[in-house]
């Protein structure tokens, strides 16, 4: 079995404090809060050894640079991420009912 190294991008980590500050600040809920917390960190021990085992996107431009996407197990988020070598780096995370892959998509797209 693969183990990978995971890296979060500033860009992820800022998408992922944004959700948990909404949850902890404007929705009140430290304790739901903390469990999306701990759910990303479970995510990404998951990564650490199934990162190349997850589906690769839907979208057609994310799909040819090679982004998979894992969901979280307990929440409705999921993680958009590629895989450098032996290394998974995650770029973006979303609440699952946007249309997350095309809005990153459209992010790249832009750059």
């Amino acid at each position: 079995m693969d183990s990978y190294n995971v890296i979060i991008t500033d860009r992820a980590l800022e998408q992922l404090e944004s959700y948990i500050d909404y949850i902890q600040y404007t929705l009140l809920n430290v304790q739901a809060a903390d469990a999306v917390s701990l759910d990303a960190v479970d995510t990404c021990t998951k990564l650490q050894t199934l990162a190349g085992s997850f589906r690769l996107c839907n979208d057609s431009l994310l799909r040819s640079l090679g982004y998979h996407s894992v969901k979280f197990s307990k929440h409705k988020y999921v993680m958009l991420y590629r895989i450098v070598g032996k290394t998974a780096v995650v770029e973006a995370i979303y609440h699952q009912m946007q249309d997350y892959e095309a809005t990153f998509a459209d992010s790249l797209e832009e750059n």
